[in-house]
């Protein structure tokens, strides 16, 4: 298939430097990825840890791979020495892990929490309850990650007035969290919300990082 290079170049021109590209190249093969890679894009988002440790070892080690699937405790020693950021952090038992594992690679991990902004019962994430449990758990002894940010995903719908309202909530959060969790807004500054079928109203809504694979690698075949 390989890469949708106009579009990739339409995309960046949207984003003009005010937000990080992600390309979303799960299931896709290595040499799409280095093609992207050869453009200037270092960003690079997989969904599945076996995927994620087999293409790291394969392709430029200055690629920022960052996890954006669901991430279970027990496969975060895989990712520990080299990722760049992980997106969906769920719980606060997968953030003691994730500082374990960091601390044993010498590492402080970037992390963003995932918040459950979309109607779809299957999405995962925190309510604002939990999220706020989270401020109060003692996160500040953990000190091999760093809470970078918020993620959310919306509900998959054609109804744009529900998507959009539902990023608008998830800007709120953020906006409130940084605070909450005395954390200075300096470190706490990624809001990762948006994907290829909605990420202009994510822009438009504060988004400062966007999630895009089929527009760039075209549509999936999953084996899986």
């Amino acid at each position: 298939m390989g890469i949708n290079k106009q579009q990739y170049q339409n995309i960046l021109n949207e984003l003009d430097g005010k937000a990080t590209l992600v390309a979303v190249s799960k299931t896709k093969p290595a040499e799409d990825i280095l093609e992207l890679y050869n453009l200037g894009q270092k960003d690079f988002g997989e969904n599945y840890v076996q995927e994620l440790t087999q293409k790291y070892e394969q392709l430029p080690k200055d690629i920022r791979w960052h996890f954006i699937g669901h991430l279970q405790s027990n496969k975060v020693k895989y990712i520990a020495p080299f990722v760049h950021l992980i997106h969906g952090v769920d719980s606060f038992n997968l953030l003691k892990e994730i500082n374990k594992q960091a601390a044993k690679n010498n590492r402080v991990i970037d992390c963003l929490l995932q918040i459950h902004i979309a109607t779809e019962e299957t999405k995962f994430g925190l309510d604002s309850n939990e999220l706020e449990t989270i401020i109060h758990s003692g996160i500040s002894d953990l000190k091999n990650i760093q809470i970078c940010g918020l993620m959310g995903m919306a509900s998959f719908s054609d109804n744009m007035n529900l998507v959009r309202s539902e990023f608008k909530n998830l800007k709120a959060l953020f906006d409130m969290s940084a605070p909450a969790f005395n954390i200075q807004q300096s470190t706490f500054n990624i809001l990762s919300m948006g994907m290829s079928a909605d990420y202009k109203i994510a822009l438009e809504e504060g988004s400062n990082m966007i999630r895009i694979g089929s527009l760039l690698f075209g549509s999936r075949t999953y084996n899986k």
